[in-house]
């Protein structure tokens, strides 16, 4: 008979030793941790819902307009300027999440529409919607997480001045109705986005996407669009690359 494998043994001898009985230290450890576990979730689940904002409380109607069944999931990150902040119906926005009007708190002068969002958005964890100028978000858009979405950008030009305190001059953004920006996507001002969009995680917005099309990179460049009749077809250098792939002689 050949001899036992080392590893075979080992286990064995690892499944059948006694277990170390427990100290009395770790029963009351494990008992602490069995009752105080749920306890704890319970109360953050508590914590999250009585410091969310919905269109009834007082938080709620400070909005420019906060429209039926939206939520402002807390805990949330900058809310600058809820008045100048619309909001419409049925529209989660996640935690953490910045929302922004204006230059500062109580910024004399603001325009009482600077951020719009449409019905039935999402906008997901960790995102931020920082207007200056105007920002339009349609109805059914939806990002990922950390998304950023500004008109504003600082300048560089003057070798005199900070970054910090150079600010080019504010652009407005849109983005159209049915579209999906992935995770950690970057608008920047002056950009359109057309509607039924999709934007490929990561990427950055420097100009203008049409209607019915899918964007990846930095800058975003279109890939595909959907041509009525046609329907979706692949676009740009790659498509060609792929077009003359398929030739055969």
């Amino acid at each position: 008979m050949a001899p036992a494998k080392r590893g075979t043994v080992a286990s064995r001898l690892m499944f059948n030793r006694e277990l170390i009985p427990q100290r009395r230290r770790d029963r009351v450890r494990s008992k602490f941790y069995d009752v105080a576990g749920p306890a704890v979730r319970w109360s953050w689940d508590l914590y999250k819902s009585l410091g969310a904002i919905g269109p009834n409380s007082a938080a709620g109607r400070a909005f420019g307009s906060l429209g039926e069944g939206s939520i402002v999931c807390f805990p949330y990150d900058t809310l600058m300027n809820t008045d100048s902040i619309h909001i419409g119906s049925g529209t989660m926005i996640s935690g953490h999440v910045a929302l922004s009007a204006g230059w500062g708190p109580n910024h004399p002068g603001i325009s009482p529409r600077i951020v719009v969002i449409g019905d039935r958005c999402l906008i997901g964890r960790g995102s931020s919607v920082v207007g200056h100028k105007y920002i339009e978000i349609g109805d059914d858009v939806w990002t990922g997480h950390n998304v950023h979405i500004t008109d504003m950008n600082h300048g560089y030009e003057d070798l005199d001045l900070p970054i910090s305190v150079q600010n080019q001059p504010e652009a407005p953004v849109r983005i159209g109705s049915g579209s999906w920006l992935g995770h950690n996507t970057v608008v920047l001002p002056g950009v359109t986005i057309g509607e039924h969009v999709v934007v490929g995680a990561g990427s950055i917005v420097t100009s203008d996407l049409p209607d019915y099309s899918v964007a990846v990179g930095s800058p975003a460049r279109v890939i595909r669009r959907y041509e009525p009749g046609d329907g979706w077809k692949s676009v740009g250098p790659h498509a060609v690359t792929a077009s003359l792939a398929s030739i055969t002689l």
